[in-house]
């Protein structure tokens, strides 16, 4: 039994007294969770400002400017104040303010209030925080069954939880039915609320590279709601990396989470997203964790992210004022929207380009494709017999060529990475690859 310092009780009290659902669907590490304002941060904040301040631990030059050596400091032209501090576990607020801003921006059906985002070390350390938040040992998480390994490590092996898939594609599209399927099937077995629901959804797809169409979100939405009204209490974590990047008409261009975010008092939507491929800015490691629930308010909110600044502060601290800063500095540009529709136009370019050059009969004799319509990746699937391994290995040793084998005999094409020009050789290239596994396992098939 985890013990319970006063300041979280304090935070779950806000949030039993405003939304019992939220308190329910918490872990009991989430329920223990506060962020420490009374401690070594809280005094520093009391004395910002002060003629004499003895409490922040960084290094200060005599006029109050930040010891940094010039060898670092010349290479970037930004004040230091926004390279070498401490960003703070919230993150940097202009920025906090700014992505919401720009979620809204980005979803015009978002008319409900959402909470501030926390920053967090990208999308992976905002998956990170979410199982701390809501996933207890043995807590069922359900999710398509095409999703990012990095889920075994962070559900799993870290929070220890359990994965269970449904079904994501049938003729040609989303599976509603295997969703909905799942979903009614009872998915906690360790919490004292059996009705709690863990759901992640991540459209575009890693690795299918596919969005619903506006009608199955609409259907993927209902199939929530209903459950709502049932009486099960549910969690969405909206795993947004790719948000943005739709290349097709009919296709849902707004995050679920714009409609989640006020859905129903039991749904709490959790939207995790970052600059990786949002804003092309992989290594810069800056993300957001954001909430958003049918009559939330701004008491909900605060402690929400309180507990969500408390998961940060314990596991990195607080992500880079750097990364933070240029990533701010970035998306107030003058040019960032002209700049950001060249990057999408390069990679639909390429989504195209793919689509083109699958588009030969021959290649149905070695495997089928996925659906998808967006993100970075596509997806085959291997016929019966073919080892996508074996023929992983047969690219990179004959043909030059690396590509990612997955479970399920599927084969991953990041068409992100590869020129225009060059995607058609990399789908000769796989059938070749095919082929010449066939020719040397001919017994076998």
């Amino acid at each position: 039994m985890i013990k319970i310092n006063p300041l979280a009780e304090e935070l779950n009290k806000i949030l039993k007294d405003n939304n019992e659902t939220i308190f329910n669907l918490l872990s009991d590490r989430g329920r223990a969770i506060y962020f420490p304002k009374n401690g070594i941060l809280g005094q520093s904040a009391e004395a910002k400002g002060k003629k004499i301040n003895a409490t922040i631990g960084i290094a200060l030059e005599d006029d109050g400017t930040p010891v940094c050596l010039k060898s670092i400091s010349d290479l970037i032209h930004l004040d230091p104040k926004e390279i070498f501090p401490y960003a703070g576990s919230y993150g940097k607020p202009e920025l906090r303010k700014k992505w919401q801003e720009l979620i809204k921006l980005k979803n015009p059906s978002l008319t409900s209030e959402i909470s501030l985002p926390v920053v967090t070390n990208a999308l992976t350390n905002g998956l990170s925080a979410s199982a701390f938040l809501f996933v207890n040992p043995g807590d069922k998480i359900i999710l398509t069954d095409k999703f990012w390994g990095n889920y075994r490590l962070t559900f799993e092996l870290d929070a220890l939880g359990k994965i269970e898939t449904f079904n994501t594609f049938k003729n040609g599209g989303f599976d509603i039915e295997s969703f909905e399927s799942k979903i009614k099937e009872p998915t906690v077995i360790s919490s004292d609320k059996t009705n709690k629901k863990i759901i992640i959804l991540n459209f575009p797809n890693n690795p299918a590279g596919y969005t619903p169409t506006v009608d199955e979100a609409d259907k993927i939405i209902n199939v929530i709601k209903k459950q709502a009204e049932a009486g099960d209490e549910i969690v969405v974590l909206l795993d947004d990396a790719y948000f943005g990047l739709v290349f097709e008409d009919g296709v849902i261009k707004e995050s679920l989470f714009a409609r989640l975010a006020n859905i129903h008092t039991r749904v709490l939507a959790v939207k995790i997203d970052g600059v990786s491929k949002e804003e092309y800015a992989w290594g810069l490691r800056v993300g957001f964790l954001t909430f958003g629930i049918k009559g939330g308010n701004k008491e909900i909110y605060d402690a929400l992210e309180a507990k969500t600044a408390g998961v940060v502060r314990g596991q990195i601290s607080n992500v880079s004022l750097l990364s933070q800063s240029l990533i701010y500095a970035g998306i107030n540009s003058p040019s960032y929207k002209i700049e950001k529709q060249k990057k999408f136009e390069l990679l639909k370019s390429r989504y195209l380009a793919v689509k083109v050059a699958l588009n030969n009969p021959k290649y149905s004799e070695v495997f089928s494709i996925l659906p998808f319509n967006s993100g970075y990746f596509m997806c085959l699937q291997l016929v019966s017999g073919l080892d996508p391994e074996k023929i992983r290995k047969i690219l990179l040793e004959k043909y030059d060529t690396g590509v990612i084998a997955l479970s399920g005999g599927l084969l991953r094409l990041a068409f992100s990475s590869v020129s225009e020009k060059t995607i058609p050789k990399l789908v000769e290239n796989v059938y070749l690859a095919c082929i010449d596994f066939k020719k040397n396992n001919l017994s076998t098939l």
